[in-house]
């Protein structure tokens, strides 16, 4: 097996599937990536037995057909060391020996055997549909943050896509807070769901991010594939039935609170450095046009209040909130004004944007109040 590369094209390729590879794996070959040359192309896979990882690149120049498992990270570090030189691929396949040539420089790592290497799922059964790659990132990134890490409710730990005929939803929630993010501007001809794992949908949010490039999706009963350009990435689902998230969205909120964005998300930031570091409780008084945030910590003696104007309907209202998940929200919100909808200090409050300009995105976020001290 011999090829011969452009060092920068490599580099770019190998750093766009290194994120699947772990810090730790239990099998050594996982720390490696699988080189596949066939056909002039060639197809690099990296793996952590969940989720695979594939790109396809054409060499300037290809010799021998051939296969092998290389070490990751001393393959990329070596690769950020060099100019923009072609770089030369050599591999002995008796001794397992990979060979690379650059300017002057020669450089040998041991290789292992390719068939070592985990195989990518087949794809059976699969059901398929098309979206634009910068819709699918930004449904990554407005739901990804509210997703759990509890390891006895796997469910809670992936983000839950939801297709039929009128929209796609995508909905991540770890009990305490929820997000649901709709668009009514994609649409599968099949309804069905499913619960996508973090660690994929991560790596997709960052290879996607600003891209237009269409990214076909399909999915059966244990895993969803995506490709796009010249990347495929394959993941197992999550197995189990995700919770009624309808459900527990309140429907009746007579409590509106309209107020400025940036204004309150710098008045929580501020005030919430007062708060007990263990609750991150932070108090709400709203009455007339005025909101009076506060934060208290007894332990430390120590206590906050802001007051800010806003526009509010309703009853005056008292209410706690875990500010780090409100700052979190406040965040992934992308309007000059945000609504808060409430009915009682012991329900949930529903935060959504005030007017967005993209009419085919629903956003709707839930935070859980917080038990107030008298």
């Amino acid at each position: 097996m011999k090829f011969i590369i452009s060092s920068s094209l490599l580099l770019k390729s190998l750093q766009a599937i290194q994120g699947v590879i772990n810090a730790s794996n239990t099998l050594p070959i996982l720390d490696d990536f699988l080189f596949d040359l066939k056909d002039s192309e060639l197809t690099i896979t990296s793996s952590d037995l969940e989720t695979t990882m594939s790109v396809t690149i054409k060499p300037d120049k290809a010799e021998e057909p051939g296969s092998i498992a290389v070490p990751a990270k001393i393959l990329v570090e070596t690769l950020k060391t060099f100019g923009e030189i072609p770089v030369s691929f050599t591999m002995n396949e008796s001794n397992l020996n990979v060979e690379l040539s650059a300017g002057d420089g020669k450089y040998k790592l041991a290789g292992h055997k390719s068939d070592e290497y985990p195989k990518t799922p087949a794809l059976e059964n699969a059901t398929s549909l098309e979206l634009n790659g910068s819709v699918l990132s930004n449904a990554i990134n407005k739901t990804i943050f509210a997703t759990g890490n509890d390891e006895l409710r796997m469910v809670l730990s992936g983000v839950f896509c939801e297709l039929s005929s009128d929209d796609i939803t995508f909905v991540a929630t770890d009990a305490h807070k929820l997000v649901r993010y709709k668009r009514t501007d994609a649409h599968s001809e099949e309804s069905a769901s499913f619960v996508l794992p973090k660690k994929p949908l991560n790596i997709l949010k960052g290879v996607l991010a600003s891209q237009e490039t269409p990214v076909k999706i399909e999915y059966n009963r244990t895993n969803a594939f995506f490709t796009f350009g010249n990347i495929t990435l394959v993941c197992r689902l999550i197995d189990g039935k995700y919770p009624n998230y309808d459900a527990v969205i309140p429907k009746d909120n007579p409590n509106k609170l309209t107020i400025d964005r940036m204004s309150l998300l710098t008045s929580i930031r501020r005030v919430s450095i007062f708060a007990n570091q263990s609750t991150h409780q932070i108090r709400f008084k709203i009455s007339g046009k005025e909101l009076i945030l506060s934060a208290e910590d007894i332990d430390f003696a120590k206590e906050s209040k802001d007051r800010l104007t806003c526009n509010y309907e309703g009853d005056d209202l008292e209410i706690g909130f875990n500010s780090k998940f409100l700052l979190e929200m406040l965040n992934n919100i992308d309007t000059e004004e945000v609504l808060i909808e409430m009915s009682a200090p012991n329900r949930a409050g529903i935060l959504t944007p005030v007017g967005n300009e993209n009419k085919d995105e629903d956003i709707l976020m839930l935070v859980m109040p917080v038990m107030l001290n008298k």
